[in-house]
């Protein structure tokens, strides 16, 4: 099992995206897989249940146009004794995205929205601020392709704290910027799909919860699937837990489109059956054949994120798109956040579809994943792990000399702006001060040095690649906003590209606390003193 022991995998854990698995079980003998295919991988989630280690899973298994295996384990909710089956709903995280997808594309197919097109056309009186390029290149496509230059972004409000997620607008006011130019890189980010739903409410006329229950949930025959918890699933629901077992409050986001919805590992599958044009009983087509394969092809400005990856990789519309060295296609999309663990994959040339849910964040609905499509594809569950001796943060920082001297300038808050200065030493040593007035720092009063520091381009804990190199590294520091102080303690990462005498990017707070709130980004733009 790779251990999880850096905020970069933790950050990762907040959009959803990395996976770090332990190790599968052996891929059961031939004789054994012929009598019971999911035996071996039965009584593993049987062992982890009663081992603590996840309190409920739920999975469900297509082929060929059936499902061939569906079973709960453990306890949806332990308070109340309810066990979790196939029906269970459960909170799906960040695989909301391309069930909003879909909704999306159900309004391009009837014209009312065009991929090609500025988002900025689609939203409210409050738009997106190019900060980098130009807005008119930030399309409804790329924004769902995650290439639209919108950062790292999530925000969590707890039930039993005050705050309450603002309107879409106020969330655009905040932090709507576009950090990249639009096309430059992919960037994974949650406040693109949270765009995309309040697209899909404006464009509609309906919220997005109505919307995607009645035009996705219901045709698709979803009957345990709604957006947060829907009115008679309360009682059934999987309630959310820590890792160590405690239980977490509800919560909203600022971004519902990204990842509010629940859904049970029956409907979910049921939900990959339809994108694999298989045709399921009580099930109406809401998309043409031509839609699905659109929404199935990388935008050329993505490419892989996994090791195992190859070219024609990438990111489509909701989905990941990944092809093996032997050009086998697998869809997929993870869900990983406070007291959540999902995963749903697709293999469309083998009609195989599977869906592994759990209420917990850990890494074994990945690995569970694994367990149940190796066998069942005839490969090595090594073939889908990341190399063991694999780098995590590159080569050592050896600076440029168009970045060795000293920069400032500011950091763009909701709240006003923060002097910050960059000390880049020929040594690869950064010294930051962050505050008010030049000279000080929330530090005692002194600059603080940028931790883990790297110049390059792809970083694939945090789902971005391309567009580069960035500076990047931590730092210990305030960044004062009511927003950002929800989240105590936090830390600061910094993301910075050279473009010409200007060094501009992200600040963003990242919470620290176990049921953190998210990572913010700000806009920063420095220059050489």
């Amino acid at each position: 099992m790779k251990t999880v022991v850096s905020l970069l995998v933790l950050s990762v854990t907040l959009v959803t995206a990395c996976q770090a698995s332990p190790p599968p079980s052996p891929v059961p003998t031939a004789t054994a897989a012929e009598a019971d295919p999911f035996g071996a991988v039965r009584a593993h989630i049987e062992q982890l249940v009663a081992e603590g280690q996840v309190p409920s899973m739920a999975v469900a298994v297509a082929r060929d146009g059936e499902i061939v295996w569906e079973e709960g384990f453990g306890l949806a909710d332990r308070e109340r004794a309810t066990p979790a089956t196939e029906h269970t709903p459960y909170p799906l995280a960040s695989i909301s995205k391309p069930l909003t997808a879909t909704g999306l594309m159900i309004l391009v197919e009837r014209g009312l929205v065009d991929l090609d097109s500025p988002i900025n056309d689609y939203l409210g009186p409050v738009k997106l601020q190019a900060r980098v390029g130009d807005a008119a290149q930030a399309t409804v496509r790329r924004v769902a392709s995650h290439t639209a230059g919108l950062p790292l972004h999530s925000q969590h409000f707890y039930d039993h704290q005050p705050h309450r997620p603002p309107p879409l607008d106020e969330t655009i006011h905040r932090y709507g910027n576009l950090v990249t130019a639009p096309g430059e890189r992919y960037q994974y980010s949650n406040l693109g799909y949270g765009l995309l739903g309040y697209v899909i409410s404006r464009v509609s006329g309906q919220s997005y919860a109505d919307f995607m229950r009645q035009e996705v949930f219901a045709p698709l025959g979803m009957g345990h699937t709604s957006v947060h918890v829907g009115p008679g699933l309360e009682e059934g629901r999987a309630v959310k837990y820590t890792p160590a077992g405690a239980l977490v409050p509800a919560y909203d986001s600022d971004s519902p489109g990204a990842s509010a919805i629940y859904s049970s590992a029956h409907d979910l599958v049921r939900f990959a059956m339809f994108h694999l044009e298989d045709d399921v009983p009580g099930q109406r087509a809401i998309l043409s054949h031509a839609a699905i394969d659109e929404m199935q092809y990388p935008s050329p400005e993505t490419g892989p994120t996994r090791a195992w990856e190859r070219q024609g990789s990438g990111c489509g519309l909701g989905w990941f798109l990944g092809v093996t060295e032997d050009g086998l296609r697998v869809m997929r999309h993870s869900g990983g956040t406070v007291g959540v663990s999902a995963v749903l994959a697709l293999v469309p040339q083998e009609d195989l579809a599977v869906a592994v849910l759990s209420n917990t964040n850990s890494p074994w609905p990945d690995a569970i994943l694994i367990e149940i499509v190796c066998p069942l594809l005839s490969r090595h569950p090594e073939e889908f792990l990341p190399p063991a001796d694999r780098a995590a943060d590159g080569p050592p920082f050896a600076p440029d000399p168009a970045l060795v001297g000293s920069w400032e300038g500011l950091v763009h808050t909701y709240e006003g702006d923060v002097s910050l200065v960059l000390e880049i030493e020929g040594s690869g040593a950064v010294h930051v001060t962050l505050g008010e007035r030049p000279g000080t720092c929330s530090l005692d009063g002194l600059a603080t040095q940028l931790q883990s520091v790297s110049y390059q381009d792809t970083l694939p804990h945090f789902l971005s690649a391309g567009g580069g190199p960035f500076l990047r590294g931590w730092m210990r520091g305030e960044l004062e906003t009511a927003d950002v102080n929800r989240g105590r303690p936090y830390k600061l990462w910094l993301e910075l590209k050279l473009r010409g005498d200007v060094l501009n990017g992200s600040l963003i707070a990242f919470s620290q606390r176990e049921l953190y709130t998210g990572p913010l980004a700000h806009w920063v733009e420095l220059r050489k003193r």
